[in-house]
């Protein structure tokens, strides 16, 4: 049996050390300066050396390995701060267990023999050492060092084990490889894996020294190259066979046939004279060359035929989109401008500012995203027969992105307008500047305010390029621009369009929309036919209800999509040869539903009352819970709510408690009492000021003990006197508490001209309120509740007494 050594521990970080090779190791914690010191009383001056499993200051026993090497301090130089060892590895050791003595760790160590091969005669073990030696051979000489002391410390080294050890503890590896080479104890296979590491290092010298050879070869072969060429000109001038002015010529007759302005024919000019002086195959001619074919390629005078006819674009609109009624009327009102003014010789005749103006209007689409904004623009361009150009602006956050790069810098090129310019090869296409409000900033400069040029009808007819130098007229161009919020357009950006206005889909738009284009396109997409694949509509529009929530319909077409996959697979299988999905389908074949949207409560209850919402994905309901209880006079808001719904919390109490004697409110509930408003959910922040009604109800609902009407909804901001103010977003909050099932509607009167943006048969299912006041609003909410002289008075039940508040709440 082995004999068994307790010895102190030296920690080693991202070191290995193997038996039979000496290492330089650095000492500076103070445990491991202990062991030291406890290491060198001994006669022996043996330590256990172990490698860390993680660089870490703090050693534990967890944290080290439990193979290492017995090791012999063989020299200490002592400095400030820490100590310098020179260790010679002995023999394998493998720690029993590891005590803390207090001052430094100790183990328990028991020495570990080599697991020798079988038959060390065996021929495919001597081949395995003798590779092995000589591989490790050819390593130390590509590594520099002398052939004559590899090979000496090579042969003073017989045994395979120690040959493998001493070759490991000089291979460039991980220190996990490393320590995982030390607990090889079968001598064949540490050999065997040693070989493989020093074959892949050599491997690595090579590839080192190839790179090397091919960069200097190169270099020489450039200036070779440079010196070929110039005699080859030589042999050419002599032999009367030069044609460097071919190239030269060829672009003189492609800008002869251009109508050029005259800035841009000086440049041209300049440049081809330029050319014709400079070396055919130096840098600068190629720079020269690039430019002058970019400025050929671009449409100075020509111009696509433009056919706008109102008629046809009121079909190309009809057939492309279904809905958008009011974004139709304004583009094709936008079109009918254009028309007119191209037919009025008067117009063609003027040349002032007022006519640029006019002429030279830009379109900014903004809604939410799937809503067809960017579908649209083609379809302007279809309709009056002109070339579509797009650029996304999402994410660009140099200048350069929209006036190109000076060329003085390598690599330049010009800017996104003109390559759309180029692209389009007309004067006159509809360019899409998509994701306008996506624009960024950095220290490279404003891209916004670049596009103020391009955007301005009374500027763009002389945008200069950074990288042409000279001006490109873009007064013919109709630029139309896309954004999803407002708020992040720059002000003086945002003055140069017209905004369009896109509202987000109705489930009834939705439904049509997925029966005329998206079910068409899915069944096509997937390979199917429509005999193959039949969607009822009452498939559709689970699928728009319980699957989505946008104001588009990207993700309704993605799920119609992932129906169409599903079916496609069943056809392919041999399952079936036609599927009809109806609703109570969608769930096998998509999934469960993953949109639960509010519904009205079922019943009426004290301190709860429904309000409306709106987010760019549409709108929904919301309730507003409100408690009394006893406390210490104090207003607390739950719900992440947002400073000025905070704010609209507070007018709602101070509503109450100034006009407690009118709305019925008895003067001890005020008393030591604390009034707690929530606003489910608690994770989703929210804010704004159209919840002041539905705080102010729900507050005076709880102090009066009067239930709230469950099946009316209410939006709309409030003052400190009562006044019901107008508020935003009217079409899609409605639309959201019909979703829900709420039939009555409560909003302020201010907004009665927002009712005709509702679908009629919407209208026409509801009953809507039109309020001043808070007192209208509690009339109205507050079941059994009616205004006399002044006072809020209730018919009927009694108010709920505070011990059934609890059930309520």
């Amino acid at each position: 049996m082995s004999e068994r050594l307790t010895l102190p521990v030296l920690p080693l970080r991202e070191v290995v050390l193997f038996p039979g090779v000496s290492t330089p190791v650095g000492a500076g914690r103070p445990t491991t300066l202990r062991a030291i010191e406890a290491a060198l009383k001994s006669d022996s001056r043996l330590i256990f050396a172990v490698a860390q499993r993680e660089n870490v200051d703090t050693v534990s026993p967890e944290v080290l390995y439990t193979t290492g090497t017995i090791a012999k301090i063989s020299q200490i130089q002592r400095g400030l701060g820490g100590v310098q060892l020179l260790l010679h590895g002995e023999r394998r050791g493998a720690a029993l267990h590891y005590t803390d003595n207090g001052r430094y760790l100790e183990a328990v160590v028991r020495e570990v023999d080599d697991l020798p091969p079988l038959n060390a005669d065996d021929p495919a073990f001597v081949g395995l050492h003798r590779e092995a030696r000589e591989r490790a051979a050819e390593l130390g000489q590509k590594s520099g060092l002398p052939e004559e002391v590899v090979r000496q410390v090579l042969e003073e080294v017989a045994d395979p084990g120690r040959l493998a050890d001493l070759v490991a503890g000089y291979l460039e590896i991980q220190p996990a490889e490393r320590q995982g080479l030390l607990e090889t104890l079968s001598v064949e296979d540490r050999l065997r894996r040693v070989l493989i590491h020093v074959q892949r290092q050599i491997g690595v010298l090579d590839a080192q020294e190839h790179i090397k050879s091919q960069v200097q070869e190169e270099l020489g072969e450039r200036q070779r190259e440079m010196f070929l060429r110039e005699q080859m000109k030589a042999i050419r001038k002599e032999l009367g066979e030069e044609d460097e002015g071919t190239e030269v010529e060829e672009l003189r007759k492609r800008f002869a046939a251009l109508d050029l302005p005259e800035a841009a024919r000086k440049e041209v000019d300049r440049e081809l004279e330029r050319l014709e002086r400079a070396n055919r195959d130096s840098m600068e001619a190629q720079v020269i060359r690039t430019y002058l074919e970019t400025m050929a390629e671009l449409p100075w005078n020509k111009r696509a035929e433009e056919s706008l006819d109102l008629k046809r674009a009121a079909e190309i609109l009809e057939q492309d989109h279904y809905g958008l009624k009011d974004v139709k009327d304004q583009v094709l009102e936008f079109l009918a401008v254009r028309q007119l003014r191209q037919r009025s010789p008067a117009a063609a005749a003027q040349g002032n500012e007022d006519d640029k103006q006019a002429r030279g209007q830009i379109l900014l689409f903004v809604g939410p995203p799937g809503v067809g904004k960017t579908s649209i623009a083609k379809s302007i361009a279809r309709a009056m027969g002109r070339p579509y150009v797009r650029i996304s602006l999402g994410g660009a956050r140099d200048e350069a992105d929209i006036r190109g790069h000076r060329r003085t810098y390598v690599g330049a090129m010009p800017g996104r307008i003109i390559q759309g310019m180029k692209q389009a090869g007309a004067k006159n296409p509809v360019f899409l500047l998509d994701e306008l409000d996506k624009l960024g900033v950095s220290f490279q400069g404003d891209p916004a305010a670049a596009l103020l040029e391009v955007l301005d009808p009374a500027q763009n007819d002389s945008f200069t390029d950074h990288y042409l130098g000279v001006p490109f007229d873009l007064s013919e161009v109709l630029f139309v621009a896309t954004a999803n919020f407002l708020q992040s357009i720059p002000g003086p950006l945002l003055d140069r369009l017209e905004t369009v206005t896109f509202a987000g889909y109705t489930e009834r738009e939705k439904l049509e929309i997925a029966k005329r284009y998206l079910v068409p396109r899915q069944v096509r997409e997937n390979g199917l036919t429509p005999e193959q694949l039949t969607v009822t509509d009452a498939a559709l529009s689970e699928i728009i209800t319980s699957y989505t929530r946008e104001a588009g319909v990207r993700q309704l077409e993605r799920e119609i999509g992932k129906l169409g996959r599903k079916v496609a697979r069943q056809i392919a299988g041999g399952e079936v040869e036609r599927v009809t999905v109806d609703a109570k389908d969608v769930d096998d074949l998509i999934g469960r539903p993953k949109v639960h949207p509010e519904r009205k409560e079922r019943e009426d209850q004290v301190g709860v009352a429904t309000g409306m919402y709106y987010t760019p994905v549409g709108g929904d309901i919301m309730f507003v819970e409100a408690s009394v209880m006893r406390g210490k006079r104090e207003l607390v808001l739950t719900g992440q709510l947002g400073d000025v719904m905070k704010e609209s919390a507070r007018a709602a109490l101070t509503y109450a408690k100034s006009h407690a004697d009118q709305l019925g409110i008895r003067e001890e509930a005020f008393a030591g009492t604390d009034v707690h408003i929530h606003v489910p959910a608690g994770a989703i922040p929210k804010d704004g000021p159209s919840a002041g009604v539905t705080m102010a109800t729900a507050l005076v609902s709880a102090l009066s003990r009067r239930p709230v009407r469950h099946d009316l909804a209410m939006t709309g901001e409030i003052t400190l006197r009562g006044r019901v103010l107008p508020i935003g977003g009217v079409k899609e909050k409605v639309l959201g508490a019909v979703r829900a099932g709420i039939s009555t509607i409560v909003l302020p009167k201010e907004n009665a001209a927002d009712l005709d943006d509702l679908p009629e048969d919407v209208r026409s299912s509801l009953e809507v309120h039109l309020v001043e006041d808070l007192d209208e609003v509690l009339t109205l909410a507050l079941r059994g509740a009616r205004f006399e002289a002044g006072h809020l008075v209730f018919d009927g039940e009694a108010p709920v007494e505070p011990s059934l508040l609890a059930k309520h709440n």
